[in-house]
């Protein structure tokens, strides 16, 4: 059975231990860690403050997944820069060492999985779209830096025991499930080290719906989910009940399938108002899995 989960960068302005504390007083069962700038850098780890955050997940029975989709920890003016697929190899080599320390991060949080994505293209092309005029032989150019990129991470990954969760995101190079899959046929031997990592939302955005056919098509790769309402063309986290996700047939569709990891709501843009957000999400949660009031029932709290 899968457990219920919440991404802290929807806890921007806690402490990552208090973060914690307050998810597992509202009945969540693990916690998608992102760590970013302040209180657990991944480029400069804390080893006494890793140590206790493990601690406290495991005193409170919180699973634990790592995320790394911080917007500015690598560069304070462009968000998500560089990725894999930059132009200057010292760049890209950047994000291949900034993913080692977060595999090594999470190895020492005990996290299950680390997610990660491919970033967008210098040139906004993407991978899982038909190319246009003269661009085939520059996206498979892009292809074989995501690739050669994504190498020494599974195999950092594999010695840590860590699994990694590739995440398609709309607007990057990789943004579908099919280009997912087209990224798994490039990698060849290494294809079963990496795992799918599905934000539910996603697949609105980018009409891969219903999502829960995804779900069943990619079961035996699915190794963490984010979970958020979205609307078809708007990447846009929104919550349950705000766009067009089916919550109910979502969750459904993760018991039907046997996934057992964690799906974690992903809500970054309300940090300022988090334990709030959290209570509500959970709320819309507990319904859709038949175990708690109807969310528009101003009983339940929300």
């Amino acid at each position: 059975m899968y457990r219920l989960g919440y991404n802290t960068n929807g806890f921007a302005h806690h402490r990552p231990e208090e973060a914690l504390e307050v998810l597992a007083d509202l009945g969540y069962e693990g916690a998608a860690i992102t760590p970013d700038v302040g209180a657990l850098d991944p480029l400069a780890a804390d080893l006494g403050a890793v140590e206790r955050l493990r601690a406290r997940a495991e005193g409170l029975g919180l699973t634990l997944d790592l995320e790394t989709g911080a917007r500015f920890v690598l560069d304070p003016r462009r968000k998500h820069f560089p990725s894999l697929l930059e132009e200057s190899g010292d760049d890209r080599r950047r994000r291949v060492d900034f993913l080692l320390a977060s595999v090594d991060l999470a190895a020492g949080l005990g996290a299950r999985t680390l997610s990660l994505w491919s970033g967008r293209a210098p040139c906004g092309t993407h991978g899982d779209a038909p190319p246009g005029p003269g661009e085939a032989n520059r996206r498979e150019e892009l292809w074989t830096r995501l690739v050669d990129g994504l190498r020494p991470v599974l195999a950092r990954a594999d010695q840590c025991g860590v699994r990694v969760g590739f995440e398609p995101e709309p607007g990057m190079f990789v943004e579908r499930p099919s280009g997912y899959d087209a990224l798994l046929a490039r990698l060849g031997a290494d294809a079963e080290a990496l795992g799918l990592t599905l934000d539910v939302g996603h697949c609105l955005c980018t009409g891969d719906v219903p999502v829960q056919d995804v779900i069943g098509a990619r079961a035996d790769r699915l190794v963490a989910v984010q979970l958020d309402d979205m609307r078809a063309g708007d990447h846009t986290h929104l919550m349950f009940g705000e766009g067009e996700l089916d919550l109910a047939a979502t969750l459904a569709a993760l018991s039907a399938v046997g996934f057992e990891g964690l799906a974690a709501v992903e809500l970054s843009r309300e940090s300022h108002r988090a334990p709030e957000v959290a209570a509500q999400a959970m709320v819309h949660l507990r319904a859709a899995r038949g175990g708690g009031r109807r969310p528009e029932d101003p009983s339940s709290g929300a």
